[in-house]
């Protein structure tokens, strides 16, 4: 039975034409090696599976050959060529840098470095994963990179450019290669399949080239999986099956069920997908890629960012039509943050039938917000200036007492429309008329202070408020201990019983403390005792002010005492001090 080779290494690129998604590449290359060109050292750097050995391979081959075709091809004929192809020759050695990293290794390089080739113009040297060296092997390979023989080019190739050292960069000419895009996948795998005598669908491929995420050899190893899956039929539905990919025709019914309100319709569809085995993040990530895709369709100047199947485009384009993009942006919003949140939470169902039911009730929010800006709008339209209008009084000699007489208020505003300064004279409108004529010979006497002062106190009397008395501020004062006491402020009890207080008037109270710490304490309880002085009185004017009266007696100046005076001290407070010293046969120190 013939061995089987898996189509990455089968239908690996011989020549630069061959080479997929990588034009910006091939074409710089095989213009050097037209024009004579060549730097000694490059640098191949980009994501895995696109390429970087395979053009470090053809260009080794390539730069060797013996009959180049006037493009700069190989000619695939001669003897380099063909002993290349075997993997025979001697002019191409290839090194693994993750195995061969230390500097003993990069010694023994520099040391085949200095043979002339047998055969050939150039001994290659491709050094793969570079990135792995470590910094004393790049070091020792830093004056052989810079300064190496004629007939020696090296090639390095890396996923990780950025821990390649900066001496390392400066000497190699540099190239970034590229994700291949998903079109140039596909195009390349109907091709193999055409070779291998395989039925594809387009649509298929383009799945298989989305899930490869631009990795070639990743889209063949999974091309070869799905061949043998289906064996030679690869259709869209066994791939999407297969691969564990959701097919976009749910996307496409859960969206009119979803614009359309039918929250119980999204609800079941959802469940059919969960109960096929998909995971909530790769629903949530489905469909804010179908989202993206539905917004770019709206647009014709961005439809080539399209990246679906072609004949899913023309689905996509009449769906566009019928959703607003204020929708579609907020519903991508939504989803965004539930693919955020769906890592944390522990029931994922639940999160996603929420997000569901938001993304149902989504059109409701977007018109009321839009109604709301509507409303700012007109607020913050120009209004015009509006001035109240004067009443004057006549005065006259005859004055009328007339404590109780209540001032009328003002006549209404008058709106002008335009903007204006306000006359000097005082406008009069009908009421103030009326009323001129019904006071044409009362006016109203101004008050006095006491006057005020004595309907203050009447309306007090009134009300039913207490007299604010030493006694009766005694009995609030103490009730007010007894309460602190059972909250348990046993430091503000201490305040309290030891701070005077007496009334000032009818509304005021003075509390005098005797130390700051006592004031502070005092002051900490103040809203609870206004409230409960102003309780026990029925008067909300009732306040209390704060004063520190501190003992200005003078301090002794403290006296050194020897032990004997200290002795003497204690025995005149303490007597019988004495007698147990003589009974115990004490003596003092001195």
């Amino acid at each position: 039975m013939e061995r089987f080779i898996v189509s990455a290494r089968k239908y690996r690129p011989q020549n630069f034409n061959s080479v997929v998604g990588q034009d910006h590449i091939t074409t710089t290359l095989k213009n050097a090696i037209k024009n004579n060109q060549l730097a000694h050292a490059f640098l191949f750097c980009g994501p895995r599976g696109v390429g970087k050995t395979t053009c470090a391979r053809i260009l080794g081959k390539t730069i060797n050959c013996e009959n180049r075709t006037p493009d700069g091809e190989a000619c695939n004929e001669c003897q380099s060529c063909i002993s290349f192809d075997r993997g025979t020759s001697l002019n191409i050695h290839e090194l693994d840098g993750a195995s061969n990293n230390t500097v003993e290794d990069i010694r023994a390089l520099v040391d085949q470095v200095r043979f002339a080739p047998q055969a050939g113009k150039y001994k290659v040297y491709i050094v793969d994963e570079v990135h792995m060296l470590t910094s004393a092997a790049f070091n020792a390979f830093l004056k052989t990179l810079e300064e190496p023989p004629p007939f020696a080019i090296f090639i390095l190739a890396t996923t990780e450019k950025y821990r390649i050292l900066p001496t390392i960069l400066s000497r190699c000419q540099i190239f970034d290669f590229k994700r291949i895009s998903n079109k140039d996948t596909a195009l390349h795998l109907k091709e193999i399949g055409e070779k291998e005598h395989i039925h594809t669908e387009d649509a298929a491929l383009h799945v298989i080239a989305q899930k490869s995420e631009g990795c070639l050899r990743d889209a063949l190893s999974l091309f070869d999986k799905i061949v043998s899956f289906t064996s030679g039929n690869v259709t869209y539905a066994n791939t999407l099956e297969h691969l564990n990919v959701l097919d976009e025709d749910y996307f496409f019914r859960i969206l009119h069920a979803l614009i359309t309100q039918q929250l119980s319709e999204a609800l079941l569809i959802y469940d059919g997908i969960d109960r096929k085995g998909f995971e909530g993040d790769a629903f949530l990530d489905g469909f804010a890629e179908f989202l993206r895709n539905l917004l770019v369709s709206k647009d014709v100047k961005v439809v080539s960012l399209l990246e679906v199947p072609e004949d899913f485009k023309p689905r996509y384009a009449t769906q566009a039509r019928e959703v607003s993009e204020s929708w579609i942006i907020s519903a991508i919003s939504i989803l965004s943050d539930a693919i955020i949140n769906l890592k944390q939470s522990r029931n994922k169902r639940l999160l996603v039938e929420l997000t569901l039911v938001k993304l149902s009730y989504l059109n409701q929010a977007i018109d009321f917000s839009s109604d709301d800006e509507v409303k700012k709008k007109l607020d913050r339209q120009p209004k015009s200036v509006s001035f109240r209008a004067l009443v004057k009084y006549p005065m006259k000699e005859t004055i009328v007492s007339a404590p109780e007489t209540k001032i009328e208020s003002p006549a209404p505003e008058l709106h002008i429309e335009k903007p204006m300064v306000a006359p000097a004279a005082s406008v009069k409108t009908e009421r103030a008329e009326q009323k001129e004529k019904k006071q044409h010979a009362d006016v109203v006497k101004p008050r006095s202070l006491d006057d005020i002062r004595k309907d203050i106190a009447a309306r007090i009397v009134s009300q039913g408020v207490k007299e604010l008395t030493a006694d009766e501020l005694g009995i609030s004062w103490n009730a007010f201990i007894k309460k602190l006491e059972a909250e348990g402020h046993v430091s503000a009890v201490t305040a309290f019983r030891e701070s005077e207080v007496h009334p000032v008037d009818n509304n005021c109270v003075e509390i005098i403390c005797h130390s700051d710490f006592h004031q502070n304490l005092i002051d900490g309880e103040r809203s609870d005792l206004i409230r409960h002085l102003q309780s026990h009185f029925n008067n909300r004017m009732i306040t209390f002010s704060l004063a520190l009266q501190t003992d200005n007696t003078p301090v002794e100046e403290s006296k050194y005492l020897n032990p004997r005076e200290k002795y003497q001290q204690i025995v005149k407070r303490y007597p019988l001090v004495a007698t147990l010293k003589d009974k115990l046969k004490l003596k003092l120190e001195r």
